[in-house]
């Protein structure tokens, strides 16, 4: 079986295939919902994407009428995302940046950053952070989804699936929680070839820390739960139900009337 270590340029066109104009199926139907709830109404806001990969995310909010701007790393991922407002413009600017180093945008430029899925894929998550209070207003909100780290520690947690009788119980192991550690998330392109990109586990208190450091206050904490469509297509939906494997949390930048109230 042919096994790779992948950068995000070099999956952006399996991952744009897979993603679509709308999500896959975890994106669509378990992480998203969550998010969106969380984020609330964004008509009229002005809202930073970060690591937005194909700009699905980006297009639904655009959609939603909010004025966004969508930051990537990945050059091939934004070649597609561009790819995709040009078909249908939505008004969404892209830019190229690291996310620890944001300088196309302005201080204090954004009511709203989201970032979906992608923190723990950051190695200068310190770095990132720090980035987007910067470029928050006062007040400003930031809302982010993650791998549950008490959960989901890629090659250290797994299902366990055992037969007690007539019935079957699903529970999860997990190791190493509490150090933070560079792993790898493999994805399976296809019949006897994985690929697999870098990833950064830390604890949940780590990131509340990491958070405040930067002037960010969790103001929600939630773990979104599989949707019914989610449960008709994915055998790990009723697990899913039982133990939760993303987190999506909301935090405000404090310093504005809506932090002080």
């Amino acid at each position: 079986m042919a096994d790779h270590v992948m950068t995000w340029e070099g999956i952006a066109e399996y991952f744009d295939a897979k993603q679509g104009d709308e999500g896959d199926l975890w994106h669509r139907a378990l992480i998203n919902p969550t998010v969106l709830r969380v984020l609330g109404d964004v008509a009229g806001k002005r809202v930073l994407d970060l690591a937005c990969g194909n700009g699905a995310l980006s297009r639904q909010l655009a959609r939603s009428g909010a004025w966004v701007t969508g930051v990537d790393g990945a050059e091939g991922m934004l070649v597609r995302a561009r790819e995709r407002e040009a078909r249908e413009p939505l008004g969404i600017v892209y830019h190229a940046a690291d996310a620890a180093r944001l300088t196309p945008l302005q201080d204090g430029a954004f009511d709203t950053v989201v970032c979906n899925m992608a923190l723990m894929d950051i190695a200068d998550v310190e770095g990132a952070l720090r980035e987007v209070s910067r470029v928050l207003l006062p007040g400003g909100r930031l809302v982010a989804s993650i791998v549950h780290p008490c959960f989901e520690q890629g090659e250290h947690s797994a299902w366990l699936v055992e037969r007690i009788g007539p019935a079957t119980q699903v529970s999860r192991k997990v190791g190493r929680y509490r150090e933070p550690f560079e792993s790898t998330f493999f994805w399976r392109v296809g019949p006897g070839e994985i690929w697999h990109t870098r990833w950064y586990h830390r604890p949940l208190s780590w990131y509340v820390r990491a958070l405040s450091a930067t002037g960010l206050a969790v103001t929600a904490l939630e773990e979104p739960a599989p949707t019914e469509e989610f449960l008709q297509n994915d055998t790990e939906g009723e697990w899913i139900k039982q133990i939760p494997l993303h987190v999506v949390f909301g935090a405000v930048k404090l310093g504005g009337g809506e932090a002080a109230r």
